[in-house]
């Protein structure tokens, strides 16, 4: 990954979380770094339940690579959630591109069924991609090596304890990097809304030699600058769309007019429409669609966010994710 994004200083953070809120993104408290909790992890709702494709005969930590056999259109062996005594997490690496289309991506583990889902979201994350992932841009900035020795929840804040290898090497974009996916990865849940990092069981107020300033409990707001200008959080990469597809996330484009394109598996467009956030031009604004499309079989194919110029209507800001397609029910 490029070095090319600097460490904002506790001035910018605190101005872009009031953008942030005042957009309708999330936000958690503020205030002095709380002591680790005593309790347990607490079990947290997970929110909207992601889709995944079948999982197919071949061995793998994580959504195949390759295409499922398609089923017949109104199959009831289409697309489910995970299968009885499994779990779907999410972890957020990240996905290569541009400048302003490259930046944090969500992807799903299947996972055995489990109460503790931040504890399996966390290890999710420090597992890294998977290899079909590599070859489809997504890394992470997580050091390898790196462990989780603890985790608990109290009052919506986590506080995350992990090994002295999570803050070793990199320059100021990958340790930024990979404290934002550790943030996005725990605020997944309703019930977190800020992290508090720990380090071999110390509250880390200065973290990894590039002295990142962490003074307070971090937020998805505090990391805005690790997402895309059009940031699409539902679907994950690799993950079932649904047909309308179902499409959630901001975006920060002029007048905040967007356009999302879906891709059949041979790049024909099977359906392009226009988009609207919340607020644009400056601002981060949150937008909610449902996408009408036609296709004969289940296959993968791409969601395309795009932005067209306002010099020259040109695509820019081009961001594409891998999804799995299905005929309408």
């Amino acid at each position: 990954m490029n070095d090319h994004r600097r460490i904002p200083s506790i001035a910018i953070l605190l101005a872009t979380a009031a953008i942030v809120v005042a957009c309708g993104g999330a936000s958690g408290p503020l205030g002095p770094v709380p002591t680790g909790s005593a309790s347990p992890e607490a079990s947290v709702d997970q929110g909207s339940p992601d889709i995944t494709p079948l999982p197919s005969d071949e061995p793998t930590t994580g959504p195949s690579d390759e295409p499922i056999a398609s089923p017949a259109p109104g199959n009831s062996t289409g697309p489910s959630s995970a299968p009885a005594g499994t779990t779907i997490v999410r972890a957020y690496m990240w996905l290569g591109g541009l400048p302003g289309s490259d930046g944090l991506v969500a992807v799903l583990r299947e996972v055995p069924g489990t109460k503790s889902v931040a504890t399996a979201a966390v290890n999710a994350l420090l597992a890294g991609p998977t290899s079909g992932e590599k070859g489809r841009s997504i890394t992470s900035a997580v050091p390898a090596g790196s462990r989780l020795l603890g985790l608990t929840i109290e009052g919506g804040v986590a506080t995350v304890d992990l090994s002295s290898e999570f803050e070793t090497g990199g320059g100021s974009a990958a340790v930024l990097t990979r404290l934002g996916q550790l943030v996005y990865t725990l605020t997944q849940f309703p019930g977190v809304k800020s992290v508090v990092l720990q380090i071999e069981g110390v509250t880390s107020t200065t973290f990894s030699s590039e002295g990142v300033v962490l003074d307070k409990p971090a937020t998805r707001a505090d990391y805005v600058s690790l997402l895309p200008d059009i940031w699409v959080d539902r679907p994950a990469f690799n993950a079932a769309i649904g047909n309308p597809a179902h499409v959630t996330g901001n975006a920060d484009v002029f007048e905040a007019t967007f356009r999302i394109k879906i891709l059949d598996g041979s790049g024909t467009t099977v359906a392009d429409q226009q988009v609207m956030a919340t607020c644009g031009s400056g601002c981060r604004g949150t937008f909610d669609v449902t996408i009408p499309y036609r296709i004969g079989k289940a296959q993968y194919g791409i969601l395309r966010a795009y932005n067209l110029s306002a010099k020259d209507g040109t695509p820019e800001s081009i961001r594409d994710y891998r999804v799995w397609l299905t005929p309408k029910g």
